[in-house]
């Protein structure tokens, strides 16, 4: 990875992942990226300024009224100076004083001021995280184009488990790789399918599935952040897209068929939504009530967006990706959906439970093959974004571009 001549301005907040950004500011200096950072005091009770400015080769910033670095408006100097600025870990404190445009310390003032591209690190206790005010904040940042990398989901210092867990460092680099490269796929427009489908069943009942729509919305981030114009044609999940990507809700897999035959002609489409094989033939239209034996629902094919895209008389785009979630002999199914369905490539994955129980739906990492009529290439177990950063590559590749 490649980040030489780049300028990182590094905020690390306070918690207990402050440690990985040691880890981090080593990984961006070896990929040739110089690193300033600025500590936080929060940050301060969990690393030293020591620690920071041995690694990084530079003075550790800590304070806002420093007279020496403030006579040259050193705040202002340190955000415009850098290519791109991390904030990791990115506290809830933090993420709500950049939404309010509040300024009380050195590293909200950074923020505050600067004029370059911003990537943020989540981490904090899994109640926070899913307490409704982050969740305004995040969705905030996310319309002002600010970039979002995590969290994950794992057992945290304070002994819960959940989503709050900072992103690895090699997740991070992956994404400040992804924003500081050129725009190389610039003029492609790109179509992706994320998340599940809900058929009704009644006003209040539907049939569905897992899926959380994580590996499609990574995946569209990351074509949008490689420059390419993206339409994300999402069914009902709990993430939210960022400002940059054209984002279209849908319900049903009818509604999902007709929204990405309303975005066509496009390059590529990346078809990672779940869409639910059947919906009920006759929605009931008022919700139904216990009677002695359960009622009779009878069930009618979706439409198979995937296929459709593929064979499409008019349009069909140049390339067309589809995934095939399978709980057993992956690669002999994977192929065979691929040669049925007519499209290009296949990324498939195993979403059978572990001996723990759990699937890879829902979870934050994946490992998948991508298969082609060249064959079947395996890629290792890897965080979704880090999959859709691969996979953004390969089209990269697919269309002459260098990635």
């Amino acid at each position: 990875m490649e980040l030489s001549g780049k300028r990182v301005l590094l905020i690390i907040g306070g918690g207990i992942a402050a440690y990985k950004t040691l880890e981090l500011i080593r990984r961006l200096k070896d990929a040739g990226a110089s690193v300033h950072a600025i500590l936080t005091a929060a940050g301060a009770q969990f690393i030293t300024p020591l620690s920071v400015s041995a690694l990084s080769g530079e003075t550790t910033h800590l304070e806002l009224f420093d007279l020496t670095v403030e006579s040259e408006m050193g705040h202002i100097a340190l955000s415009r100076s850098a290519d791109l600025l991390i904030v990791a870990p990115a506290t809830a404190d933090l993420m709500a004083k950049l939404v309010a445009g509040l300024a009380p310390d050195l590293a909200s003032t950074a923020l505050l001021a600067t004029d370059k591209p911003v990537l943020l690190a989540p981490a904090m206790n899994v109640r926070m995280w899913e307490h409704p005010a982050t969740r305004r904040n995040l969705a905030a940042l996310r319309r002002d184009g600010i970039h979002v990398v995590g969290p994950n989901e794992g057992e945290m210092a304070c002994g819960e488990f959940g989503e709050g867990r900072m992103a690895e460092p090699g997740e991070i680099l992956a994404a400040v790789a992804a924003i500081l490269k050129p725009a190389h796929l610039k003029g492609i427009r790109a179509l992706v399918t994320a998340g599940p489908t809900h058929e009704p069943i009644d006003p209040v009942r539907y049939l569905s599935n897992r899926s959380s729509g994580k590996q499609g919305y990574a995946i569209a981030e990351a074509l949008a952040d490689a420059g390419a114009e993206t339409i994300l044609v999402s069914g009902p999940v709990a993430l939210t897209a960022p400002a940059r990507i054209n984002l279209v809700r849908v319900e049903t897999a009818i509604d999902m068929r007709n929204a990405c035959e309303a975005s066509l002609p496009v390059d590529v489409a990346i078809c990672a939504a779940a869409v639910a094989d059947w919906h009920v033939e006759h929605p009931h239209l008022t919700k139904l009530k216990k009677p002695n034996a359960p009622p009779s629902l009878v069930l009618v094919e979706n439409p198979d967006i995937l296929a459709e895209l593929s064979r499409h008389i008019s349009a069909r785009p140049k390339l067309v990706i589809g995934f095939a979630a399978e709980t057993g002999n992956l690669l002999i199914n994977a192929e065979a959906k691929r040669v049925a369905k007519g499209c290009d490539w296949i990324i498939a994955n195993d979403v059978s439970t572990d001996a723990e129980g759990k699937s890879v739906m829902g979870s934050d990492s994946n490992r998948v093959y991508l298969l082609s009529a060249a064959g079947a290439e395996s890629w290792p177990l890897l965080p979704k974004r880090e999959v859709a950063l691969r996979l953004t590559a390969k089209i990269a590749q697919f269309f002459g571009r260098a990635a």
